[in-house]
């Protein structure tokens, strides 16, 4: 500022010179002097420009150090949710990624309903793995009983799928373009592998494949990679994609946490996954309980269907080997004599149940809290699942995961993945019903020969030690259809109960 006041006398000072002496000479020593004074403010204004970027950089820089702990340490004058909806969410840590030489690219689809399919995709990144080839996101099965149009990425959140397991194996969206053209051309392979097989099988006959035709296609992936005998990485491999790998959407997961939480408002609750729907009894041939209409529906069904095998099947014989679904009626009886309490909510896991009210009627006597999905929420919040059976399927498996107690009617693929998961979460009770057992029980307690003391009694007695307790798996050699499932208790997975439990 002095200097700023020194120019403006130094410019009066000529003024009264030019007066004095005249024109000439002093006019263009004025000229010269206004000239270095306009020079000497730009200067200042420039250096002063620089100095304050020079602060506010700093400055900024320090707020990224001192920032968070001043925040942190400030007294709060904002409720928890604002501190929600200002933070910046923390950035996600990848795994590294996993650099091999690729052996070529593996197009998988995937047949039957939700819960046949993720295990299937679990043993296809196993392979993938192992093999050494490129995944291409799985195509999820569209033309089943279900004809349920949803892609994968409507189910599961496909970046976390292939983020989260880039350490182990390259996974993509789908086949990039040169590769794409040569399989509309037609110059790839498709087969079905052959089912139960040993890691070796695709080792000797599918590598050899995808060496020669760099993309090969497998178009059924149930039960095609072996309970047991298998290394152990490869068994743990399939319960990372299980039980990290693939979540479902934002979407399935914020409704399902939804319905977990209106049902803990209230209280304790059990799933029941009562496996009583039209496709089921179609295809085990189980009628027990249906009149002649509904027998002969389900009969035309059956043979409606050619990929289902076995036609001709006697139902009677069927239940008594304990290979039918528990009907409604026997349902209820079981949980009365496990000494379920009739208040308890009861979660009905499933689709619409055939026969309707009139089948669902000894069971909504003895348990009148029976609810549903669609009783808990509002059409408006399902409107985007329906007609998406495999959606639906999996809001029931969120709150199967999260029951206190859960209790499938036959073991299916939901019963085998979900008691498997249920374990792998600490082995939360899940009662696995002995049906051969049980309906010779039940005809001995209908017929008057055994009073209800005795029938509960035994009932108890024989489910004791099936309640999802560390068990070790049924290896039975050669006969890989009569082991326990994998995914129903993947032992090498799990941790005991004395042991800490480890994150899912």
């Amino acid at each position: 500022m002095l200097k700023m006041w020194k120019t403006e006398d130094s410019v009066e000072e000529w003024e009264m010179k030019v007066k004095f002496f005249g024109g000439g000479k002093v006019d263009k020593l004025k000229t010269s002097v206004v000239s270095r004074s306009s020079m000497k403010l730009w200067m200042i204004r420039a250096i002063t420009t620089v100095l304050l970027w020079t602060c506010v950089v700093h400055l900024l820089a320090l707020g990224e150090i001192w920032g968070p702990r001043l925040i942190k340490s400030w007294p709060s004058c904002f409720s928890n949710q604002d501190v929600e909806l200002t933070s910046v969410p923390a950035k996600v840590v990848l795994p590294p990624k996993r650099i091999y030489k690729n052996n070529g690219y593996l197009m998988v689809s995937c047949n039957g309903g939700l819960n046949q399919m993720r295990a299937a995709i679990c043993d296809m990144v196993a392979i993938a793995r192992y093999l050494n080839v490129t995944l291409v996101v799985p195509e999820l099965d569209k033309s089943s009983f279900w004809n349920d149009p949803s892609e994968f990425q409507d189910i599961f959140d496909v970046d976390h799928f292939i983020t989260s397991l880039r350490d182990e194996v390259r996974i993509l969206k789908e086949l990039p373009p040169r590769l794409k053209t040569r399989v509309k051309l037609g110059l790839f392979y498709s087969l079905p592998p052959v089912s139960w097989s040993n890691i070796s099988y695709y080792t000797h006959q599918i590598l050899p494949l995808l060496q020669k035709y760099k993309v090969v296609h497998l178009n059924k992936t149930d039960a095609r990679l072996a309970n047991n005998g298998l290394p152990i990485e490869i068994q743990k491999l399939r319960c990372r994609v299980n039980f990290n790998a693939l979540k479902f959407t934002s979407q399935i997961e914020e409704l399902g946490r939804r319905v977990v939480r209106i049902l803990r408002e209230r209280g304790p609750f059990l799933v029941l996954h009562l496996r009583y729907e039209m496709d089921m009894l179609a295809f085990s041939g189980c009628t027990h309980g249906c009149n002649d209409e509904e027998t002969e529906q389900l009969t035309r069904m059956r043979y409606a269907y050619p990929w289902w095998k076995e036609k001709d099947i006697s139902s009677e014989m069927k239940r008594k080997e304990g290979l039918c679904p528990l009907t409604p009626e026997e349902t209820a009886l079981v949980l009365s004599a496990l000494g379920i309490d009739r208040n308890v909510q009861i979660y009905i896991a499933a689709g619409e149940i055939y026969g309707g009210k009139r089948r669902m009627k000894a069971l909504a006597s003895a348990f009148p809290n029976l609810v549903r999905k669609e009783t808990l929420l509002g059409p408006s919040d399902l409107k985007f699942f329906q007609n998406h059976s495999s959606q639906m399927a999996a809001l029931d498996y969120l709150v199967s995961l999260e029951s206190d107690i859960f209790v499938p009617t036959y073991n299916g693929n939901m019963a085998k993945v979900v008691e498997g998961h249920r374990r792998f979460l600490g082995f939360k009770k899940t009662i696995s019903l002995d049906r051969k057992l049980l309906v010779g029980l039940i005809d001995q307690y209908n017929k008057g020969s055994l009073s209800w003391d005795e029938f509960s009694s035994t009932v108890k007695e024989a489910h004791a030690d099936r309640m999802g307790s560390p068990k070790t798996r049924v290896v039975i050699p050669d006969k890989p259809k009569e082991e326990d499932y994998f995914y129903a208790n993947p032992q090498e997975c799990l941790q005991l109960l004395d042991e800490p439990l480890r994150s899912s």
